[in-house]
């Protein structure tokens, strides 16, 4: 028996003033009132605290003052279940958990810095762990009331357009004909450019970090189990806004995060919102990668997930051709008997009244088809044959045919099906060319094979980018499978710009955002350069690509976030305080910078030395201010840093969303 606990019932009561905000029916909004409890909503705490039995286990004094525990108040109303009086914290849901809450209820964010500028950013060597750095330096976890200003509209900079010309200056921006490439950390970008983009993108791919704890990936691989699923969960709440009513987002990983990724996608997005998971052989089963590894891992997962929950995933379509139809029935005499099956009049023909021959394939002849697997059920000559035909192999000998009238659609108006040959198991029918159609439709395979595509990636694009490199042929085929010309796809974790240059070559628009200066400089933007002169690698020759098309580079506009990189780069304690030093003063290019609200610049202590105090930086900068928000646009101090282009660019591109 499932007893509700007393505090619903008191906390039913104290909300009915509320109307319809807390309550549903008789029951509890339990989302919108952990909200409102999350916000400190001061019309509800003042309800709150007329509630006799939150007085007695909620609110708490200490040395005369009273504290209400909203934590312990939030679990109780999120989690608490009472089974025969025993109260558990989980029977009621599955799913993934950290902290003593479930991540899907989680409103932390996980923001990941570039290290050392992206050279080797997001994970350590050896010589790293022994100069004392670790994880801190690469993730950050912010809790919900420390975020105010992280998700507004950021001001861009260093706008430019690339096409067959080179570069230029740009001032305006179509979001329907320009093709877009960020800067910057990719969340951020997300939340700037959402609502421009809301409900406009037809598929999303993105390949996250894998989190194997690998040592030269070049984001954050080495994420702690329970950030790097707050670090995916908070790109893919935002990223779902970005998709239209038909689209789909993928996600590829490994085998190290495949199941736990599984249920949080469940959990985020929706189980029934599913589509599928494709499974791909990128290396060869027989290579050795290293000694130490106790199996050889060759396959990699993608994660479908659609918008819409009604969404049919596509077929392949084959065009028909004549090439298996190529089977001649030649009747000799008439028919044994004539029999009524399934309201059908069937004429049975022994072995030696026709003739089956093999003959040159064109559109007149027959095609032979196999009665097993999944035709036996999900074909109506299948299911025919199995229902009618099948049990008649004790009365009638081998090879025996019977002729079923009304059956098909390939103009015969009659379908032939024979028994097994002796000691065969399945049996068969004939049909004609079908009318219908000039297509065949097949579904998609879950295991694709592009080791040989994944074994020459390297020669893609003229640019090197190792770790992380698709084949242009893999994306290409799941463009084909999800989009249409001009389609709008989106890729977040661009690297070295394999989607986008597939898009250009597949006249299909894009969306790239990348956050490592070193990768975006000297691979990603040089690729695409080349890709628009005339790029001949990837699936070039099968596209017949000759060149063109154009892109928009911008950036986000670092604020804090040009401080911590210069954190970053510090190597003594001298450049440490001369970074604190502008920190605090600014420079004739920068403001000084935003510290966090709960600092006490009076503890730092120098003498604690070079690592710990190199720590101590990256939390003080207030990570609100990583960049600088659009509302700041007009502010004397900002407008200064902006050059005239770059502020027409974004009145343009905010034009009607300020």
């Amino acid at each position: 028996m499932k007893i509700k606990p007393k505090i619903f019932d008191e906390l039913r009561s104290a909300l009915y003033s509320f109307g319809d905000k807390y309550l549903v029916g008789e029951e509890l909004n339990r989302s919108k009132l952990s909200d409102s409890l999350r916000n400190y909503d001061e019309s509800l705490l003042k309800k709150l605290f007329q509630v006799d039995f939150i007085k007695q286990h909620f609110i708490k004094e200490v040395a005369g003052q009273k504290l209400f525990q909203i934590e312990q108040l939030e679990e109780a109303i999120l989690y608490n279940d009472y089974w025969d009086t025993s109260y558990t914290k989980y029977e009621n849901r599955i799913g993934l958990a950290s902290k003593g809450k479930f991540l899907e209820d989680s409103q932390d964010v996980v923001l990941d810095f570039p290290f050392k500028d992206g050279v080797l950013t997001a994970s350590m060597t050896k010589e790293d762990n022994e100069e004392g750095y670790d994880d801190s330096f690469l993730n950050e976890v912010i809790e919900k009331d420390e975020i105010d200003r992280l998700f507004d509209k950021k001001i861009f900079v260093n706008s430019k357009r690339y096409d067959e010309n080179g570069e230029s200056t740009v001032t305006e921006f179509n979001k329907d004909e320009d093709n877009l490439i960020i800067k910057g950390n990719n969340l951020l970008a997300l939340h700037a450019i959402k609502e421009k983009y809301v409900g406009s993108v037809k598929l999303i791919y993105i390949d996250v970090p894998y989190n194997t704890g690998s040592d030269s990936f070049k984001y954050n691989d080495r994420f702690n189990q329970s950030s790097w699923l707050t670090f995916i969960k908070n790109r893919v709440e935002v990223a779902q806004d970005f998709l239209s009513d038909d689209g789909v987002i993928l996600i590829q990983i490994s085998f190290h995060q495949y199941p736990y990724l599984r249920v949080l996608l469940d959990d985020v997005l929706g189980k029934n919102h599913h589509v599928m998971d494709i499974n791909t052989l990128v290396r060869h089963p027989q290579r050795t990668l290293t000694g130490d590894k106790e199996f050889n891992d060759v396959i990699e997962h993608t994660l479908v997930y659609s918008k819409n929950s009604e969404f049919k995933m596509p077929k392949i379509a084959e065009k028909k051709t004549v090439d298996k139809y190529k089977f001649h029935v030649s009747i000799k005499e008439k028919p044994t008997e004539t029999r009524i099956m399934g309201k059908k009049e069937v004429e049975i023909y022994l072995p030696d009244s026709f003739e089956i021959t093999k003959v040159i394939p064109n559109s007149e002849n027959l095609h032979r088809e196999t009665v097993r697997g999944s035709i036996r059920e999900k074909n109506s000559s299948g299911r025919f044959y199995v229902a009618y035909l099948e049990k008649l192999r004790e009365e009638f000998p081998p090879l025996t045919l019977f002729k079923v009238p009304d059956m098909g659609d390939d103009s015969l108006g009659f379908r032939y099906f024979e028994l097994p040959k002796e000691g065969n198991k399945n049996g068969a029918y004939y049909q004609g060319m079908p009318q219908s159609s000039e297509y065949t439709y097949k579904p998609y395979p879950n295991f694709l094979d592009f080791v040989e595509d994944y074994n020459s990636v390297n020669e893609e694009g003229g640019y090197e980018y190792r770790n992380g490199k698709k084949p242009e042929e893999y994306i290409d085929n799941y463009m084909k499978m999800f989009t249409d010309e001009n389609d709008l796809v989106m890729d977040f974790f661009m690297g070295s710009g394999t989607t986008q240059s597939v898009a250009l070559k597949t006249s299909r628009r894009f969306i790239g955002i990348e956050q490592l200066e070193d990768t975006m400089e000297n691979v990603t933007i040089p690729r695409l350069q080349n890709v628009i002169s005339g790029d001949g690698t990837g699936i070039s020759t099968k596209v017949n690509w000759q060149g063109g098309g154009s892109f928009i580079y911008i950036e986000l506009m670092p604020k804090n976030m040009g401080y911590l990189q210069d954190i970053i780069h510090s190597k003594t304690l001298d450049e440490l305080k001369i970074v604190y030093n502008r920190m605090l003063e600014g420079t004739g290019t920068m403001e000084p910078a935003d510290i966090s609200f709960r600092a006490d610049l009076d503890k730092i202590d120098w003498l604690e030395g070079f690592n710990e105090n190199k720590r101590l930086l990256i939390k003080l900068l207030d990570k609100n201010g990583l960049y600088y928000n659009y509302s700041e646009i007009d502010d004397a101090n900002v407008r200064e840093l902006i050059s005239d282009d770059d502020y027409s660019f974004n009145k343009q591109f905010y034009k009607g969303g300020e």
